[in-house]
């Protein structure tokens, strides 16, 4: 497996930060962009489009038909017959035909009778009812159309769906990162103040209970570490999983690889509130509502097949007859030809009501679901940006409660160290000060994932 370290040695988007192998957070979306393998199945929606296209367009290709027929019996040819033509459809339903007859034998069918040198025909089958307006190869190249045009929409709404969890994912893994230090420092603080206390017990200044009470403490910030360690193992393990690289290579965390050390400023309030000014403008044009208005168009075009199947099926054709004379030209006359029509309708017509009536309903369900969605965007749009504007107001009045705890810890020190405060004392204010740290720490994620959701909602999640 392709190790992240030797990626950001490789890597040209991340050579400044080669020293201290620093993963931030742009460069893991513009990874996850181009190389996961959903990014690139979401790529493909673009290929299949094209290729129904390239299906449906294959229903007016020419199409060239032969036969061939014999039988003898008892020595004796009892018929030959040959028939081959080429037929090209076209888009308002004409059919133009030609193609040449020879048929030899003693037992032909008076109807197979023709000249010696064979008969050639061109002409013309036209649908006038059931048809004229849109026939089943219109419909298919139409839909394929529509799908085509659709598979963009699609593919944006993949990404967007991928890169909300992917940079999720690196938000849990940044939080269990800098938690991991905290709790690292907590050990730290408890390691020191059990060499101190027990220095100062052996000199006499405490008394040998104060060791016990500080080993206690340093047993215990050891395992909440040791528990600290191994989440960030874990969410490292669930971040790898967006992780990939050239040929479908996955790619692992090395344990030296660290998040950025704090979120970059990505979004101000002042951005934001340009974009709840122009919300309607932004759910109009998200994936998701796109899909809706393209199956719409879908729809709306099945509804126009199943309105043309109500008509009755009336098919007109028309083929002058060519026969070749001694000179080797072939010769028209107006009195040779052979023409036909057809007329075909169902009495009731409640096979082709039901589907109509099927089809109308089917409609009025999309509608109704995409009405929904686009208020379920808007409001959770709305609710992500107010989650936004609420965390970066606890996030700033949090980083200044976490510098008076840190100040009040320092304060209490002092006095330990002058022997006028108690370990429970400080101990107390060392667990103010690392739980507050803690929730700074939740509260930078909030933030971050608040603006995860926002450009979600918003449909725009790729362009981050």
């Amino acid at each position: 497996m392709f190790c992240i370290g030797l990626f950001l040695l490789l890597n040209p988007l991340l050579k400044a930060q080669d020293s201290s192998r620093v993963f931030d957070f742009k460069s893991y979306l513009n990874l996850v962009k181009q190389y996961h393998p959903v990014a690139k199945q979401a790529q493909l929606q673009l290929d299949k489009g094209e290729a129904n296209v390239l299906k449906a367009r294959g229903g007016f290709d020419p199409k060239i038909n032969s036969d061939f027929e014999q039988k003898y019996y008892k020595g004796s040819q009892y018929y030959s017959l040959f028939n081959s033509g080429l037929k090209i459809p076209t888009w308002y339903g004409i059919e133009v035909g030609a193609g040449f007859e020879q048929n030899q034998g003693s037992n032909l069918n008076p109807e197979n009778i023709l000249p010696q040198n064979g008969l050639a025909y061109a002409g013309v089958s036209l649908t006038l009812g059931k048809g004229l307006i849109i026939d089943e190869r219109r419909f298919a190249l139409k839909q394929a159309k529509i799908f085509n045009a659709a598979a963009a929409s699609e593919q944006m709404n993949m990404l967007n769906d991928l890169l909300n969890h992917a940079g999720k994912a690196y938000w849990d893994w940044y939080m269990a990162y800098q938690q991991s230090l905290v709790f690292n420092e907590a050990y730290v603080f408890a390691m020191q103040r059990f060499e101190a206390v027990k220095q100062a017990a052996l000199l006499g200044d405490r008394p040998f209970v104060d060791t016990l009470e500080a080993g206690i403490q340093l047993q215990e910030r050891r395992m909440s570490l040791g528990q600290a360690n191994l989440d960030f193992k874990n969410k490292s393990l669930a971040m790898s999983v967006y992780l990939w690289y050239e040929n479908e290579t996955p790619l692992e965390l090395e344990s030296s690889t660290v998040p950025m050390a704090k979120p970059s400023s990505l979004q101000s309030a002042q951005t934001f509130s340009s974009y709840t000014s122009r919300l309607d403008s932004f759910i109009v044009s998200h994936p998701e509502m796109q899909l809706y208005r393209y199956k719409l168009d879908g729809l709306g075009v099945e509804k126009r097949f199943k309105q043309e199947q109500l008509k009755p099926l009336l098919n007109i054709k028309y083929n002058p007859l060519l026969s070749s004379g001694s000179n080797q030209y072939l010769n028209y006359s107006s009195s040779n030809y052979s023409w036909g029509v057809g007329l075909s309708m169902p009495v009731f017509l409640r096979k082709e009501r039901g589907d109509l009536r099927m089809m109308e309903v089917k409609i009025q369900e999309t509608e109704l679901a995409s009405k929904y969605k686009n208020l379920e965007l808007s409001n959770k749009a709305q609710a992500s940006i107010n989650d936004f504007y609420l965390s970066a107001e606890q996030l700033d009045l949090y980083t200044e409660t976490v510098k008076q705890y840190a100040q009040l810890l320092e304060a209490e020190k002092q006095i330990f160290n002058s022997g006028e405060s108690s370990l429970f004392m400080i101990n107390a204010r060392e667990i103010s000060y690392l739980n507050a740290k803690i929730k700074w720490i939740e509260l930078q994620v909030k933030n971050q994932k608040s603006i995860l959701n926002a450009y979600h909602s918003l449909g725009i999640l790729q362009t981050m």
